[in-house]
Order: C-alpha cells, then sequence, then structure tokens
C-alpha cells in the first residue's frame, strides 16, 4: 500500500514538472510520432481560419525561436524583380540614331544620289514648292557628279554621308574600316563644294551600330534614321508611296524617299502630290 502511494506521487511531480515548461498536457500526450526522412511528409489539415504563413506550400517559412522556446514560422518575402534594362529615349534608335527630328515641323530626306536623272527633277520640284531636303549622298556617285552636289548646297539643302558604296554592313566592320569609308565619302563630297558642312550621316538600310554610330558623332556627324518610309526603292505605283506619307507623317517625323539608286519616275510623280499635301500641314525643313 506504501508503495502504491509513493508511485503516484512521483507521478503527480513528474507530469507538474511538465506543465510548468508551457506545454499542455494534451501537447505531451499528442507528440507527433518519428517518419524517416524518405517517407513522404504528412498532408497539413487547413482551415478557414489558417493565415497563408501556416499554410504548406506558400512563402517561404523559416523558422524563428517565441518568447516560450516554441519556433514558429515566418514568411520571408519574395526578391523583387530584376528591373529591365532601359530604353532608348522618345525619337531615337537603340543605338542613338535619330528617329525623329526634335521639332514639330517635318523633314524631307533623298538617299543613294546624285542621279544625273532625278536628283535635277527632285530639286526642280523642291524650288517650285520652297522646300528644303536633306540629300543622303553615295561617295561613288559623289565622285561621277559632283556638279550635282553643287546644285544640291546652292539650293540651300543639307548634306548627309551615306557612305562610299551604300555598304548594308559597314557597320559590322571593323572600326578603322568603318571611318575610312565616311572618310573618303566625305572627302568626295569636299572635293565638290570644299567646306561644305556635312551634319548627319546615314547608314545603308538603316542597319546602324554603335560602332558606326560612334565613329560618326566622333566625325562630327549626327546619325539619322527615319520614321515615315514608303520602300519607294521597290518601285511600288506612286499612289502607294503617296497614301503612306501622307497617312504616316506626324509632327517631326522624317520621311525616306530615294533621288537615286535606280530609275525613279514614281518617286518624283509621288512628289508632286506630297509636297504640295505635307506643305499645307506641316513645316518642311532640311535637317539643320
Amino acid at each position: 500500500m506504501r508503495t502504491r502511494r509513493a508511485l503516484a506521487a512521483v507521478t503527480t511531480v513528474s507530469v507538474t514538472a511538465l506543465a510548468g515548461c508551457g506545454v499542455s498536457h494534451a501537447a505531451v500526450a499528442r507528440q507527433p510520432p518519428y517518419i524517416p526522412a524518405s517517407s513522404p511528409a504528412p498532408a497539413v489539415p487547413t482551415s478557414p481560419h489558417t493565415t497563408p504563413a501556416q499554410r504548406p506550400g506558400l512563402g517561404r517559412p523559416s523558422a524563428s525561436p517565441t518568447a516560450n522556446g516554441i519556433r514558429a514560422p515566418k514568411t520571408i518575402p519574395p526578391k523583387p524583380p530584376t528591373s529591365a534594362p532601359p530604353s532608348a529615349p522618345s525619337g531615337f534608335g537603340p543605338h542613338g540614331e535619330m528617329k525623329m527630328n526634335g521639332t514639330q515641323a517635318v523633314a524631307l530626306t533623298f538617299d543613294d544620289g546624285p542621279s544625273p536623272e532625278w536628283t535635277p527633277k527632285i530639286l526642280g520640284l523642291l524650288r517650285q514648292y520652297g522646300v528644303k531636303a536633306t540629300f543622303c549622298l553615295i561617295g561613288v556617285n559623289v565622285q561621277a557628279h559632283p556638279e550635282l552636289v553643287q546644285a544640291i548646297v546652292r539650293d540651300g539643302h543639307t548634306l548627309c554621308n551615306h557612305t562610299w558604296r551604300h555598304d548594308l554592313t559597314l557597320g559590322n566592320r571593323s572600326p578603322a574600316e568603318i571611318r575610312a569609308d565616311l572618310q573618303r565619302t566625305n572627302d568626295a563630297i569636299h572635293a565638290a563644294v570644299p567646306g561644305a558642312r556635312i551634319a548627319y550621316f546615314r547608314h545603308p538600310g538603316g542597319n546602324f551600330t554603335n560602332n558606326a554610330v560612334a565613329i560618326a558623332r566622333d566625325m562630327g556627324m549626327a546619325s539619322i534614321h527615319w520614321d515615315v518610309d514608303p520602300q519607294d526603292w521597290r518601285k511600288p505605283p506612286a499612289p502607294a508611296i503617296v497614301n503612306v506619307v501622307v497617312s504616316h507623317t506626324k509632327p517631326g517625323s522624317i520621311v525616306l524617299l530615294h533621288d537615286g539608286g535606280g530609275e525613279r519616275p514614281n518617286t518624283y510623280t509621288a512628289c508632286q502630290t506630297i509636297l504640295p499635301n505635307l506643305q499645307g500641314r506641316f513645316t518642311l525643313i532640311a535637317l539643320p
């Protein structure tokens, strides 16, 4: 009898001691069984009152001690997304080439000349309407027809370097080759019109590269692209050229047309409509 009472007293002391550590009797009685690491994790029931941090698979819980010694889950916020690289400023292409002229006016540009047949006709139309434009000249054509470069300058138009032979891949060549090509073209222009200002460079096909733009800038030339292209180099009918230019031109546009590079009767015919139409809606300028 005495032994039974002693055993009961020992049991009472043990349970009371455990209760004093902040763990309830029920918790002691319901300790989870050991689960081997290779066994699948047991499902965790949820209820409408379960917080996201308590639900498996939400957030990234990590153990964090609390005041009573129990480690509670802590949600680690996800890392913010990596910011996108800055885009090119409005009006410029990815390499820093101008796609808009930066004013409320419209700039007409003519490529691939001078042409002994079509450049004089385009110059005559521009003179008729009192419009100034920008001519992007190919070196070999300049060398063959210096008198046409003189006529362009005499009429007050702006000059642009369009490479020596319209090399579509020039921008991918070595910096030395790019510089030599642009310098050769500038030299031919200056041989025709000494001291003439060559303020711009246009890469054939608009295939600008960082090297081409940087070298042109170092030579004192801004690189110009365009935002209106009727693709008249494909020789579409004149009404198609007119439709694209008239419907797409807006304040600040740089319009691409051609006075060289082949037969241009459709471009010439289209310009007879384009010039008065645009002149009635915008101020037309040569790039400064």
